[in-house]
């Protein structure tokens, strides 16, 4: 009795880190938006799936006496509409190395879309990589994963 108990608790232990290691290796989550240039916190971005693609919105800023800001530079609709709930990815597809990619990705510190894509770090799948791309340039952020209470 008492080695299948053992055996049961073992089991437990097994599967709770496997679902804890699965669930923390998701791109999905809320983020801490790292500036690349400045090295400053941003703001938090949540990226969640929606029919069957990844999205992101800014649900919290970050910077102080930004915390209403709106895009001023953006175009169309989102012309100084606020950049607090403003959704900066759209319909990213999975592909099978592990990376998201699509041709939505808003920086609503200029008002610019990009193509983009993003992966898990390879060494620390705490960190987000974020890349924009124009023609062949690129840019990379590295965001890091706000840990939940």
């Amino acid at each position: 009795m008492k080695e299948r108990w053992k055996l049961n608790y073992l089991g437990f232990i097994l599967v709770f880190s496997c679902t804890n290691m699965c669930l923390a290796q998701s791109v999905f989550g809320k983020w801490r938006t790292i500036d690349d240039q400045t090295g400053m916190e941003k703001g938090i971005v949540e990226v969640y799936q929606e029919n069957g693609h990844l999205q992101a919105k800014i649900i919290k800023i970050l910077e102080k006496g930004r915390e209403d800001a709106v895009c001023i530079k953006c175009k169309g609709e989102l012309k100084d509409k606020p950049v607090k709930g403003m959704q900066i990815m759209r319909n990213f597809k999975s592909n099978d190395k592990g990376e998201y990619k699509g041709s939505y990705l808003l920086d609503p510190e200029n008002g610019s879309v990009y193509r983009g894509k993003l992966w898990l770090d390879s060494d620390d799948k705490s960190k987000l990589k974020v890349r924009g791309y124009l023609a062949f340039f690129y840019r990379t952020q590295t965001w890091h994963r706000v840990k939940e209470d």
